[in-house]
């Protein structure tokens, strides 16, 4: 499935691309916990386009679509931007924000290659400690974080509309 799969680096032209993926991805991922106008909203605001042309329009920030080599499609995305964590933040810290894949692409590897991706370029930016929020019920996610290197080292609580979720916040050296 990598050889059909390519992975790129995104321009301000492609904040429309990521917001569809980011939606659609989020969606997928937490439509049958959280309520249609939450989740809509949150779809509109943190996954809209005028969000990710912020993230794309900040220096420190990068963001890579992963496609369908023959046509383009976007099937999966991730962000790293500047920590915006409940934990004591470290010079040189940078946090992925967001890593998702669309569940029928789960299995083939493209985790393992967006992961790669970003921890080459936050090297290459000079930063020394990647970190993430996961969802505390999401052991599948939790045990491939793991298996990359990373480990627990605080908690939050993450809002949709009017459900609290609890995530945990992990943490690898670079």
């Amino acid at each position: 499935m990598s050889d059909t799969i390519s992975i790129r680096l995104c321009g301000a032209e492609d904040a429309a691309a990521l917001s569809l993926i980011g939606s659609a991805t989020f969606l997928e991922t937490f439509a049958d916990s959280i309520e249609g106008p939450d989740i809509i909203a949150h779809c509109r605001g943190p996954h809209g386009a005028a969000t990710y042309a912020k993230y794309l329009a900040d220096p420190e920030s990068r963001c890579w679509l992963a496609e369908v080599a023959d046509t383009g499609s976007p099937i999966g995305y991730q962000l790293l931007t500047a920590p915006d964590l409940p934990i004591e933040i470290r010079p040189g810290d940078i946090e992925l924000k967001r890593i998702y894949i669309f569940s029928n692409y789960h299995g083939g590897g493209l985790a393992r290659r967006l992961m790669e991706t970003a921890i080459k370029e936050a090297r290459a930016m000079g930063r020394k400690r990647l970190l993430l929020g996961v969802y505390a019920e999401n052991p599948r996610a939790i045990a491939f974080y793991t298996k990359m290197g990373f480990e627990v080292v605080g908690d939050r609580w993450f809002t949709v509309g009017s459900r609290d979720f609890y995530d945990k916040v992990m943490a690898r050296a670079l």
